[in-house]
């Protein structure tokens, strides 16, 4: 007859990274794996849509000198091209709302002569960039056969619509555009 003995457990088994050298055998395995590619920066696009902007983004705010707070005058204003004040005039009708018969409204809205007026209020070109920029839209006016006496006559005629104004005003602003308006 064999004789058994009876053994106690063993002791739970107890790892350490220090001891093991499971640390150091992870590490090396990693080491021989490739680097992950990178992939160049994307702008995130929102499924649900574009993030509202305001009419004047990317253009700098009129920031006043130092000499402009001394003197307490208002800061100059931003230099723009005819091209430039023409599509920040368009912005500004998108953004605030289109009307007829009248420069502006209570809830905001304006002809085109009033966003002109606005872009030049906030402090973006000059009087001078204002009338650049009317003539051009008076040549786009005369080169596709609606004469009229000023650009504010079109807008207040009733078959003109909003989207004729935007058109307008984008073709007038390639045109002094490529003429370094």
């Amino acid at each position: 007859m064999t004789r058994t003995t009876l053994r106690p457990p063993p002791p739970p088994f107890v790892l350490t990274p220090d001891g093991s050298g499971l640390a150091e055998e992870i590490e090396a395995y990693l080491a021989t794996l490739p680097a992950p590619a990178r992939h160049p920066a994307i702008p995130y696009v929102a499924p649900l849509g574009s993030v509202v902007q305001p009419w004047n983004a990317a253009h700098p705010l009129p920031r006043p000198t130092l000499l402009d707070r001394i003197a307490r005058r208002p800061p100059r204003p931003v230099r723009l091209t005819a091209a430039g004040h023409l599509r920040l005039t368009s912005r500004y009708i998108g953004a605030f709302g289109w009307l007829q018969g009248a420069m502006w409204d209570e809830a905001g809205r304006v002809c085109l002569l009033g966003a002109q007026a606005a872009v030049l209020a906030h402090g973006y070109g000059t009087p001078l960039t204002v009338q650049t920029a009317r003539v051009q839209v008076m040549e786009i006016l005369h080169a596709t056969g609606r004469p009229v006496g000023s650009p504010d006559e079109y807008n207040d005629r009733p078959t003109t619509r909003q989207a004729d104004i935007h058109q307008l005003l984008d073709r007038a602003a390639a045109r002094a555009q490529s003429l370094g308006l």
